[in-house]
């Protein structure tokens, strides 16, 4: 079953549900705000996806980190800023059949399903 991961009031989140609903799919969704990102999750994400397609640098939570942290950000503070704040992880993480998709594009989720099925 597909499992997806993100914040409920998430603008993408919300279409990609929607997307999903009306095509039928069931599917576990995953709150970052309720559930904490396991490591070895985030791991396998970064692995098929890279850190710099996970981090979201377009959201408040970016924004609020140290100008420091933002200048300087590698592969290991990426790591520890999505642990100690999904917020600032791409929504939404949709995994199916191992496979990760990151952000949600109808065009794409089409494809996954129509060759998943």
């Amino acid at each position: 079953m597909p499992e997806m991961y993100g914040i409920p009031n998430c603008d993408s989140i919300r279409k990609a549900r929607k997307w999903l609903k009306q095509q039928g799919i069931e599917y576990q969704f995953h709150d970052f705000k309720k559930e904490a990102v396991d490591p070895e999750k985030l791991d396998d994400w970064m692995q098929q996806a890279g850190w710099e397609t996970l981090l979201n640098r377009r959201g408040t939570t970016w924004r609020k980190l140290a100008q420091e942290v933002r200048e300087r950000i590698d592969e290991a503070t990426a790591r520890r800023v999505m642990l100690e704040q999904p917020s600032s992880i791409k929504r939404p993480v949709l995994v199916v059949n191992g496979k990760v998709i990151v952000g949600f594009s109808e065009e794409v989720y089409q494809q996954l399903f129509t060759h998943s099925a």
